[in-house]
């Protein structure tokens, strides 16, 4: 007769799990289930969870298939050309090297050179190769200044690809709407609806965008809804209205100077000061003219400060912060206010009829020039006012790298960025020329690339010098990076001549010659490099 098999032993509710724990723990300190401790504990526990693997297999139920996803959007522009998507496969595989002890090597740092690139493929209009997409997702993922080219670049393809992978959600949220494209202004029935009804920051997107092609659309469409608004909601709209800023905003900015958020009416107030005409630029401009005077009573004219004794209710609707920063006194921060939202206008006829170098130029009595020039480099740069910059700027050739009016390097570049590029490069070549490199980090991250000839060869010169001292080129490292990727590729052929290791004189830095023709060969790979990434691109 044969033998009836034995029935199969039920699963134990929560057997996996017992087994797992075993594993983490170890056999010794706990035993699988149904086992005895022992030498054979480890292979039993091996054993439990090859059959519970085909038992939790067998186990399973059909699911139901999912739907059938929607093919990726067509991406109507051109395809890259063989040569530039060849680059970018390049481009996108490099890592950041972790050789250390300051040494590069003459490798070009090809990620560097990635926004470059975006931003010329951009300009031509290419669609990004499909099989291109994840590595291009990936690093912009990693680095946040590339995601507004990157995403351009990689075009509807790549939110359609973030809906699948989470690591790339950052794109849908960069994206109005998740990729939505917003309404014309001329929709206006779509405009409002997504006015009232769409998420913050597809509400930002949709004021900001609607602000560069019709500035009162926009404006009108924000004073609809104004009253009901959060305050920190408040604030990032009216932030909006400084794209296509001008005198037809001032009434609805008055009205936000009663607004009850602190905020609020701070920006209100800096955006009506940057208006000469406003109404509030008068008020400013009266409060500061009773401040400041001509002393002619000296030997020479000489500027001075009688600072406001009070902050009343009117300056403080007007945008003047009453409490200073901490170690900083009341009187100096209320009248530094003052002057950056008067008028830069107004000075000349209350200072004599003078011109701005010549009342850059005087004296200011009782140690008020420093706060008095900051405020008005702040006016200068908040008003686009090119005339008092160049006054505060100064001569490059100055023998005070801090000039005769602003009170930092930081206050310089600032102010380079209300001049043309081209005055702007022949300015901070003259401070390189005078200076060298050391102060000239910041004024070069203001010039446009490339740079202008007569600034690349001003750094190029710079560079030269600072090797023949013979001083490691680590110092310079930050400005070398900057030339890697600002210095006109057609400088390379005039950096032939520093490739080569030079002798070292008896106070020169051990081996630093060798550094040197390093940094220089890979200055001069990259830019050969740039320039054969511009013809793989073709003509603009």
């Amino acid at each position: 007769m044969p033998q009836t098999p034995a029935p199969a032993q039920a699963p134990v509710p929560g057997a996996w799990e017992e087994l797992v724990a075993s594993a983490l723990l170890g056999t010794e300190r706990r035993t699988p289930p149904g086992h005895a401790p022992g030498r054979a504990a480890p292979t039993a526990l091996l054993d439990a969870a090859a059959v519970e693997t085909v038992r939790r297999r067998a186990g399973l139920r059909p699911a139901r298939s999912a739907e059938r996803l929607e093919p990726a959007p067509e991406d109507p522009r051109p395809p890259l050309p063989a040569p530039a998507a060849r680059r970018l496969t390049m481009l996108l595989a490099d890592r950041p090297g972790t050789a250390g002890g300051g040494r590069r090597g003459t490798a070009p740092d090809l990620m560097e050179l990635l926004p470059q690139w975006l931003a010329a493929a951009n300009a031509r209009g290419f669609a990004a190769p499909p099989q291109a997409l994840p590595a291009l997702l990936d690093a912009a993922r990693g680095r946040t200044d590339l995601r507004p080219a990157a995403l351009t670049f990689a075009g509807p393809r790549a939110l359609w690809l973030a809906r699948l992978n989470p690591d790339w959600r950052f794109a849908l949220r960069a994206a109005p709407g998740g990729g939505a494209a917003l309404p014309r202004p001329e929709d206006t029935a779509r405009v409002r609806q997504l006015w009232e009804e769409g998420l913050f920051a597809e509400r930002v997107a949709l004021l900001a965008a609607l602000r560069t092609r019709d500035a009162a659309g926009a404006r009108e469409l924000l004073a609809s809804t104004w009253p009901t608004e959060r305050a920190e909601d408040r604030l990032m709209f009216l932030d909006s209205l400084r794209t296509g800023l001008g005198p037809q905003d001032e009434p609805f900015l008055e009205r936000a100077l009663a607004d009850r958020s602190r905020n609020v009416r701070a920006t209100a107030a800096e955006l009506l000061s940057a208006l000469p005409g406003s109404a509030l630029a008068a008020r400013m401009a009266a409060r500061a003219l009773t401040c400041v005077s001509v002393d002619r009573t000296g030997a020479a004219p000489a500027i001075v400060v009688e600072a406001p004794h009070e902050c009343d209710a009117d300056m403080e609707r007007d945008g003047v912060v009453p409490k200073p920063p901490a170690g900083r006194g009341e009187r100096s921060w209320w009248f530094g206010q003052l002057v950056e939202a008067a008028p830069l206008g107004t000075w000349p006829a209350r200072l004599g009829g003078r011109t701005p170098e010549e009342i850059v130029a005087l004296p200011v009595a009782d140690d008020w020039q420093s706060e008095l020039h900051a405020a008005w480099c702040r006016a200068a740069v908040r008003q686009r006012d090119a005339g008092w910059a160049r006054a505060l700027l100064g001569s490059p050739t100055a023998p005070e790298a801090g000039g005769p009016g602003a009170v930092s390097l930081a206050e310089r570049a600032k102010l380079l960025g209300t001049l043309n590029a081209g005055e702007r490069a022949e300015w901070v070549a003259g401070f390189i020329a005078t200076h060298g490199l050391s102060e000239a980090f910041q004024l070069l991250g203001m010039c446009a690339v490339p740079w202008a000839a007569p600034l690349g060869r001003a750094v190029v010169d710079a560079l030269n010098i600072a090797r023949d001292a013979g001083s490691y080129p680590w110092s310079f490292s930050g400005v070398m990076g900057l030339a890697e990727r600002c210095l006109d590729p057609s400088e390379a052929g005039r950096l032939d001549g520093l490739l080569a290791i030079p002798d070292e004189t008896e106070d020169a830095s051990p081996g630093a010659g060798g550094y040197w023709a390093e940094a220089f060969q890979r200055l001069v790979t990259t830019l050969r490099l740039r320039a054969a990434m511009t013809e793989e691109l073709g003509a603009p």
